[in-house]
């Protein structure tokens, strides 16, 4: 009885030594007191010396383990071992990487209410979701499931008060006046003009009651002198914001409201400098005009010593000045899928960062005595955490790099406390860190790419690294020098490539919502490009470390002998690049593969299995989508429509080209077919015969009327003045009025118009036919819903929003003669 109870208390206390994490993270049993034998039962043979354990010998040993099996599988079975999971991923910390993705979920549910709330209802919802989860912490799933909530609700809460702490002011209506104001920043386009950042001071002839803030205009050219910092004046014509080029697209106004942008435009001339930046100017816009004056200083050197389209991609690699690269290049590199080099980010704050610490650990070798004794991994670390900083600030704090060097600061600051770098939870705290100060950027493809390529990365790589944990691996074998180096050459391509493949994986329904298009030989280009770009980038380094001393022109020059040999690659892979355009897809299946990457990054026991039908479910509704059949532009000047072949008829003969692009893509087709004359007759209408329209046939256009015929057999009109509605009532579909004072003159519910007046207030148009029935009227979806966001406000001033037609001025009278 005494060595019983005493073998007890030993296991009691084995028991209490044994840590809680340890329990749930091992799949070992639970150590437990010895306990005796028991008694033999019919059947079991006796025990042999030394074993404490009966063996039973049964006939029907599969078939007991088969019913042990199908006992897992039972519904009780099923629960226990969901709750030991649940239980175990609790434990490593996966309740810490869910608080940004609700975080964000409450961020996105904020941006897609249909009107805009107060602070009163995101502020009550926040209270009564607190009080909730301090009550109902006795309750441990209910407690979780309020913690949810109450992370959604404090995403809805930052992104309302990041909106109102934005409070942009938005140019209503296109107008010409004189602008006065401070030079922000400058941009050298591809073009010749010069693109000023402005941010407004004063407006004259007529003096703005709502002038904006900042706005970006373009000149020709502007006089010697002008710097950022810098006062100028000049009369420009200012035009608002523009919507989206089509529903569920980029909406321009929503980025502009958030960049503080109110409206854009052209100088009707040269500007003039009115004054040079003095000390009047506020210090934090001192610092910000050096800064910049600094990046365009370091970027002309760039160009002056490389030169070229070569000059001008090492400018927007150093200092983040790209709006010179050519157009045919920045194309070539989107369709090879390697144009996030050119945008600094991630990679360039990683090799930036690699780089220096590869100097500096290789410096600090040259002194074994004191590496020995100093932890020099945690001093290079310092100092890379200061480069990317310093090249966060001279590359302009744009977005992209920002969000990068935050993640890459997290990392750094993880090796200064001797933490892993490279670890989920350290991408949650960038994350974390991005939606606090940016919410906004939570629905931008940027955002979502970086961190969906990030997660996968960093998920592969955890996964990869347990699994090679728990295996014994041989000592390597002896190889001779070129063995060596061919042998890391292989694997340093094949880490390249399945990086290219995880990440490209991860993000490619993100691109294609956001841009309907892919990049089919990206992992092709990926690999030639890459290796050059990791010496360029080395090379960069070592001219911005050598360019105070005048010694970076070596540098520099292999510099633009690498980026030669890139756009070289790029414009030959470019050639072999199939059509990169994919269309429309469902919104639903972008969501599915969302919670699917989510699963299975943040997942470590067999829940991340549970992605696979999520991933399943939003690959197979891909197409679950309608493609319009007509897309109309908010300013009601241009229609098109797919008339089959890959070809896109347009109502005009010099289409916006930016729109028309994007409708491309989005409709899958390669090439456009302007409007052609009809006929030869003498101008009367009589000589349109809806009849002789073949279907799928481009617009053609006769006195002041385009008409088209779909595919599917409706009749499309356009009319530039609404004394011209009527003419075509009698057999058109859809009737696009581009005149503000027109209205619906068929008075016909089967033929839908739609008039200037209506794209103004909604935004540009999609027009869906019904295939099955032509008499059936479309149905039409505009891009902006109301009532109005913030971003959307200024839409009802317009004077084509109330009806009016363009501004003119008044004719001067004529001079009465003297007498």
């Amino acid at each position: 009885m005494t060595g019983r109870g005493r073998g007890s208390d030993q296991g009691a206390d084995a028991i209490v030594g044994v840590s809680e994490r340890s329990l749930f993270a091992s799949t070992a049993p639970l150590p437990t007191a010895p306990a005796s034998p028991p008694a033999l039962r019919p059947g079991d043979q006796p025990l042999p010396a030394g074993i404490d354990t009966p063996v039973t010998v049964s006939k029907t040993g599969p078939v007991v383990r088969l019913r042990r099996h199908l006992g897992r599988l039972s519904p009780s079975g099923i629960r226990a071992s969901l709750a030991y999971a649940a239980t175990l991923e609790l434990d490593r910390g996966i309740a810490f990487l869910l608080v940004p993705v609700f975080l964000a979920l409450g961020v996105i549910s904020y941006f897609s209410l249909a009107a805009e709330p107060g602070f009163v209802q995101p502020i009550a919802i926040t209270v009564f979701l607190t009080v909730c989860a301090v009550v109902s912490r006795s309750w441990p799933r209910t407690h979780l499931c309020f913690i949810a909530a109450l992370l959604c609700a404090l995403g809805v809460l930052a992104a309302k008060i990041e909106t109102w702490r934005a409070g942009t002011r938005m140019l209503g209506s296109e107008i010409a006046t004189q602008v006065t104001g401070r030079v922000v920043s400058m941009d050298q386009m591809e073009t010749g003009r010069i693109r000023l950042t402005i941010d407004v001071t004063s407006t004259a002839r007529p003096k703005l009651r709502y002038a904006p803030e900042r706005v970006r205009i373009s000149a020709v050219k502007i006089p010697a002198g002008v710097r950022a910092g810098s006062l100028v004046s000049g009369y420009a014509r200012l035009l608002p914001p523009t919507g989206p080029v089509r529903p569920d697209s980029y909406d321009f106004s929503f980025d502009s409201y958030f960049s503080g942008i109110g409206a854009s435009g052209f100088f009707m001339g040269t500007p003039r400098l009115v004054a040079v930046a003095d000390n009047d100017a506020p210090l934090l816009a001192r610092l910000s005009s050096s800064v910049e004056n600094a990046r365009q200083d370091i970027a002309d050197h760039i160009r002056s010593r490389v030169g070229g389209a070569e000059g001008e991609i090492a400018a927007a690699l150093m200092v983040g000045v790209r709006a010179g690269i050519p157009d045919e290049i920045n194309e070539a590199m989107r369709r090879t899928g390697i144009y996030h080099i050119i945008s600094i980010s991630g990679l360039h704050m990683a090799l930036v960062a690699g780089t220096v610490m590869m100097l500096m650990r290789g410096a600090f070798a040259l002194f074994p005595d004191f590496s020995s004794r100093r932890p020099v991994k945690k001093y290079a670390a310092a100092v890379a955490l200061f480069s990317i900083a310093a090249y966060l600030v001279i590359s302009g704090i744009v977005v992209a790099a920002e969000r990068s060097f935050i993640m890459l600061a997290v990392m750094l600051v993880a090796v200064l406390f001797d933490r892993a770098a490279l670890t989920m939870r350290n991408l949650a705290i960038s994350a974390l860190a991005v939606i606090a100060v940016s919410p906004h950027e939570v629905v931008g493809p940027s955002f979502q790419m970086s961190f969906a390529a990030t997660a996968a990365l960093v998920g592969a790589y955890a996964g990869w690294a347990d699994h090679r944990a728990g295996k014994a691996r041989p000592p390597p074998p002896k190889r001779s020098p070129l063995g060596f180096l061919i042998h890391r050459f292989l694997l340093a391509a094949g880490g390249l490539a399945m990086t290219s493949i995880i990440a490209g994986s991860a993000t490619t329904l993100f691109a294609v919502w956001h841009f309907q298009r892919v990049s089919p030989l990206s992992l092709f280009a990926n690999l030639a490009v890459m290796p050059i770009v990791s010496v360029v980038m080395f090379l960069s380094v070592a001219a911005a470390l050598l360019m105070p001393f005048g010694l970076d022109w070596p540098a520099l020059y292999l510099m633009g002998k690498g980026l030669t040999a890139m756009i070289a690659i790029s414009a030959w892979i470019s050639e072999f690049s199939p059509v990169d355009a994919v269309g429309l897809i469902s919104r639903h299946s972008v969501l599915m593969v969302t919670v699917a990457l989510i699963i299975a990054t943040m997942a470590t026991t067999w829940l991340r299995l549970t992605a696979i039908p999520f991933a399943l479910a939003g690959l197979l509704s891909v197409s679950d989508t309608r493609t319009p059949d007509v897309l109309i532009s908010e300013d009601a000047r241009l229609v098109a429509l797919p008339v089959g072949g890959g070809e896109l008829a347009v109502s005009r003969a010099r289409p916006n080209g930016f729109t028309v692009d994007n409708w491309k893509r989005a409709l899958k087709s390669e090439t456009i077919v302007l409007p052609e004359a009809f006929g030869t007759g003498d101008g009367q209408f009589d000589i349109f015969d809806p009849a002789q329209l073949p279907a799928g046939a481009p617009f053609y256009c006769l006195s002041g009327l385009c008409m088209a015929r779909h595919p599917a057999g409706a009749i499309i009109a356009y009319v530039e003045d609404r004394k011209d509605t009527w003419k075509a009532c009698g057999y058109a579909n859809l009737i696009v009025v581009n005149d503000a004072t027109g209205y619906d003159a068929c008075h016909d519910p089967m033929v839908l118009v739609v008039t200037k007046r209506q794209l103004a207030r909604n935004g540009s148009a999609a027009i869906f036919f019904d295939h099955q029935s032509s008499t059936a009227p479309a149905e039409i979806q505009f891009a902006v819903d109301r009532p109005y966001r913030p971003w959307h406000e200024q839409r009802k001033f317009s004077r084509e929003a109330r009806g009016l037609l363009p501004y003119q001025k008044p004719e001067k009278p004529d001079a009465v003669p003297a007498q």
